[in-house]
């Protein structure tokens, strides 16, 4: 018996689930081929056989291969978002809210799910649509960090905002490196470094209050 007319899968074939359990079953199960793969390599046929159901379910829920991908990097960075939020509110401690964004960032590069891979390498960032949402992704960053600089500085918008820009592009490149396991600094240690590296940068702006 081949792997596509395995027991498992065709039971999942025959089975019918509720329109979005089944739409989250199938984010997931792209999710798996779209980084294993990639997107020019991946193919809704791979795609549908992995999830057990027919192609012509699969454009049910998605018209198209794009649409599909788009769905997947905006569950990404909504998660990675959410969770850079749920940092910076963990604390009113400027210093120990970028440790904890800087955390976040990590645990969302070591996610076994791959949804970093899917955000900063994809091999689609050539289409508009894609890489709106990546810049949209490093722009939220951005804002929450900006805000953290902002606060305490005597810095104004603008110029917190660049800074913050600056800090997330240190942040997704440092990241990036450390994913492709060329060193051997844990993620805690990794997190401690950089989160030091950016903290020293915004320390040395003189406070135009002291924080509460």
């Amino acid at each position: 018996m081949s792997a596509s007319t395995s027991p498992s899968r065709a039971s999942t074939r025959s089975s019918r689930m509720p329109r979005d359990e089944r739409r989250a079953q199938l984010l997931l199960v792209a999710r798996e081929v779209f980084v294993a793969s990639g997107y020019h390599a991946a193919g809704m046929d791979d795609i549908a056989d992995a999830a057990g159901i027919s192609k012509p379910v699969l454009y049910q829920h998605f018209p198209s291969k794009l649409d599909l991908y788009l769905a997947l990097l905006d569950q990404a960075t909504d998660t990675l978002n959410v969770e850079l939020e749920r940092a910076v509110a963990s604390t009113t401690d400027n210093k120990q809210r970028v440790s904890a964004a800087t955390a976040a960032y990590f645990d969302f590069v070591n996610d076994r799910l791959g949804g970093f891979r899917l955000v900063f390498e994809s091999d689609l960032t050539n289409e508009p649509a894609v890489r709106r949402r990546i810049d949209e992704a490093t722009d939220r960053y951005a804002a929450l960090i900006s805000r953290v600089i902002a606060q305490d500085t005597g810095l104004t918008s603008g110029e917190a905002t660049l800074l913050a820009a600056g800090m997330a592009g240190l942040l997704q490149t440092a990241a990036r490196y450390w994913s492709r396991g060329d060193t051997q600094v844990s993620r805690e240690e990794a997190t401690r470094l950089i989160s030091a590296l950016g903290w020293r940068g915004i320390s040395s702006f003189p406070l135009s209050h002291p924080p509460e």
